[in-house]
C-alpha cells in the first residue's frame, strides 16, 4: 500500500512539473521573425517599459534584483516602448539620460517623480527637464541630447522594435530576439521573471547545439 502511494505521488508530482513548464502560444510566444541582439555572443533580454506605466513602475522593484543576479552570458537592456506621441516623449527622456551617463542614477527617481509626489507627466519635455535640472543634471545639455540626431534614431528604432516583437503592452520582456512573455497570461511579476528564467535557459540549450555542429 505504501509502495502504490508513493508512486501515485510521484506522478502525481511529475504532472505537476509538467503543467508548471510554460508552454509555447500561453506564458510566451516565439516571434516568426527573430531580431538581432545588441551583444552578439550573449543571451539577450529586454525590457519593453514605459515611464507613464505604473505596471512597470511596480514591476521595477523586483526586476532590479533579478538582473543585478543573471548569469555572466546573460545581457539585460532596456526598450522604452512606443505607441504615440506621449510615449515616445518617455523614450526620449530615457535615450537622453543614456547619453548622458545619468540612468543608472536617475532612471528609479524618474519613475518616482512620475508616480510619487511632484507627479510629473511624462509627455511634459519643460516638467522633465525642470526635474532633471534639480538632480544636478546640466539642463543645457540635457535639451541638446533630448533633440539631438542620436536620440531621434534611437526613438526611431525603438517604435520599430515595439512592432517587430509585436509588443501590446508593458512591462513586456522579450529573450534573445525570439521569445516574448505573455504578460496577459501572468498572475504575478513573480511569473514574468520566472517565465523569462525559462527562455533563458532554452536559449542557452539552443547556442549549445548550434555550437556543437
Amino acid at each position: 500500500m505504501l509502495r502504490l502511494l508513493a508512486i501515485a505521488f510521484a506522478l502525481f508530482t511529475a504532472v505537476g512539473v509538467a503543467q508548471a513548464q510554460p508552454a509555447a502560444g500561453v506564458e510566451y510566444r516565439e516571434l516568426s521573425a527573430p531580431q538581432a541582439v545588441e551583444t552578439p555572443g550573449k543571451i539577450e533580454v529586454v525590457e519593453f517599459f514605459w515611464y507613464g506605466c505604473p505596471h512597470c513602475y511596480n514591476f521595477e522593484p523586483l526586476l532590479e534584483p533579478w538582473v543585478s543576479k543573471l548569469p555572466k552570458d546573460v545581457q539585460f537592456r532596456r526598450i522604452p516602448a512606443i505607441f504615440n506621441d506621449e510615449w515616445a516623449h518617455g523614450a526620449r527622456a530615457y535615450y537622453a539620460l543614456e547619453a548622458l551617463g545619468e540612468i543608472p542614477r536617475l532612471h528609479k527617481p524618474l519613475f518616482d517623480a512620475v508616480h510619487q509626489g511632484s507627479r510629473i507627466r511624462v509627455g511634459d519635455e519643460a516638467a522633465i527637464t525642470e526635474w532633471v535640472g534639480k538632480q544636478g543634471v546640466d539642463t543645457k545639455k540635457f535639451t541638446a541630447a533630448y533633440h539631438s540626431f542620436s536620440v531621434d534614431s534611437k526613438v526611431k528604432r525603438a517604435a520599430q522594435l515595439t512592432q517587430a516583437y509585436r509588443i501590446e503592452g508593458v512591462p513586456s520582456m522579450a529573450v534573445n530576439g525570439k521569445y516574448v512573455v505573455v504578460t496577459d497570461n501572468m498572475k504575478s511579476f513573480t511569473q514574468i521573471l520566472s517565465v523569462s528564467d525559462y527562455l533563458i535557459e532554452q536559449a542557452r540549450k539552443q547556442s549549445a547545439k548550434t555550437a556543437t555542429k
